[in-house]
């Protein structure tokens, strides 16, 4: 079918005067797929973006939009395989999936949750009702709902586009299932990419509720949870700018490496900090918040919420948690230079080798730590150590930060403090 790709089409012409009519959600949903299926116009203005695109997909794969939809019967080992492979997501999502499904049971809705690639992985137990036949054969668990199979739905939207979005009625590509009305919203792991879709559906009747803002509402807090749940190597913060709002959906959270770069941000920490570099040698902590490693991990001493600056300029309250344990990455690396006290008191064994090494080479090694000369020797050996990396590297602080094991705002910082010293002598012998 060849469309009209201008972002009008024909509408405006000669058939402006049938959407004066069109004034019901119905009745421009019914002239929406006129234009698009027997007209070939794109239908602005009349269904969502995401709608249209969706029946574009639909088109190219799915030729009869009035034929029976196949549901596949899930076979045991299809789906156990199912099950295993998304228990990260499941076990992420239990909570929140309770309490949807106790808020709702007054409801016709079913709760649906399925993987990245639309499979069903959990639904709401109860059965569907008698006048609900097209739940009773989709709402269960292993069932493929991906646009691949089913067509336009709002589930089914999601996983091709990572976008929430609702689709309502006959926006839905096959005319099986013109009285099901859906809303979905994404869930995200730690690589950004999408781990799962949470919809609610319901046939036959309107929701009678913002089922948007809902589901939008207990994925984020799925998202939120299945985020740290995957973050056994890095420094939880959270932070917003009300106290109140931590421990939220609302709260913004940021997952810290132990090489002092951003590794991950969600949604609200995103609106709050900016989008995430591509690069990962351009999410410096220090850069992007402000504050160095250190300073962040000393946070996590205390539970009570503490202010914070941004480099932003912004004012939040802020928590830290050290995710990890004996499986977890080693931080005690993460900020401390050859020669500078360690943050936490917490000292690693290539540190005090140095130190070894430096007192060794002085006469009165027995008393380093009491000697103001000891402190004098490690920051020469520590600049000594930084400057012939950074050669190595051919000045690249970026490179030579990794090779140190040290976050980049370490580095400047130890580069910028000789920079001034230098100054501060220069200006002295003036």
């Amino acid at each position: 079918m060849a469309l009209d790709r201008s972002p009008v089409g024909r509408i405006g012409t000669s058939d402006a005067p049938r959407q004066l009519f069109a004034s019901t959600p119905a009745q421009r949903v019914a002239l929406a797929r006129q234009q698009f299926f027997e007209e070939g116009v794109r239908p602005s203005g009349l269904v969502g973006e995401a709608v249209i695109q969706s029946w574009m997909r639909c088109s190219r794969t799915h030729a009869d939009r009035q034929r029976i939809v196949p549901f596949d019967p899930v076979t045991p080992s299809r789906l156990h395989a199912t099950l295993a492979r998304n228990r990260q997501l499941l076990e992420a999502a239990r909570q929140e999936l309770g309490q949807m499904e106790h808020a709702l049971a007054g409801t016709d809705c079913r709760v649906i949750l399925t993987d990245r690639e639309g499979v069903v992985v959990h639904v709401t137990q109860q059965p569907a009702a008698a006048q609900q036949p097209v739940l009773r054969k989709t709402a269960r668990v292993g069932v493929n709902i991906s646009e691949r199979i089913v067509g336009t739905t709002a589930p089914g939207i999601v996983a091709s586009t990572g976008q929430a979005c609702t689709v309502d009625g006959a926006e839905h590509y096959f005319d099986l299932l013109c009285h099901m009305r859906c809303a979905a919203a994404p869930i995200r792991d730690v690589t950004g990419q999408l781990a799962g879709v949470l919809d609610l559906t319901v046939e036959a009747r309107r929701f009678g509720f913002d089922a948007a803002s809902m589901v939008a509402l207990y994925a984020t807090t799925i998202e939120n949870r299945l985020l740290q749940a995957q973050s056994r190597d890095h420094l939880i913060l959270r932070f917003q700018a009300s106290p109140t709002l931590l421990g939220t959906p609302l709260e913004a959270l940021a997952g810290i490496a132990p090489d002092g770069t951003i590794a991950w941000l969600n949604n609200a920490g995103a609106r709050l900090l900016g989008r995430l570099p591509e690069a990962a040698d351009e999410r410096d902590v220090e850069f992007l918040l402000g504050h160095d490693l250190a300073s962040l991990l000393r946070l996590g001493r205390r539970e009570a919420a503490q202010p914070l600056r941004l480099a932003s300029g912004l004012g939040v309250w802020v928590q830290a948690q050290l995710k990890g344990g004996a499986d977890g990455a080693d931080f005690r690396h993460a900020v401390a230079m050859p020669g500078e006290a360690l943050p936490l008191a917490i000292e690693t064994r290539e540190a005090r080798q140095m130190q070894f090494a430096a007192a060794e080479a002085r006469p009165d090694a027995d008393n380093a730590e009491a000697s103001p000369q000891a402190e004098t020797t490690l920051r020469e050996h520590s600049r000594k150590l930084i400057e012939e990396t950074l050669a190595a590297h051919g000045g690249n602080v970026s490179q030579a930060a990794r090779q140190l094991r040290v976050s980049r705002g370490t580095l400047y910082r130890r580069l910028r403090g000789w920079r001034d010293e230098a100054a501060a002598a220069a200006g002295g012998r003036d």
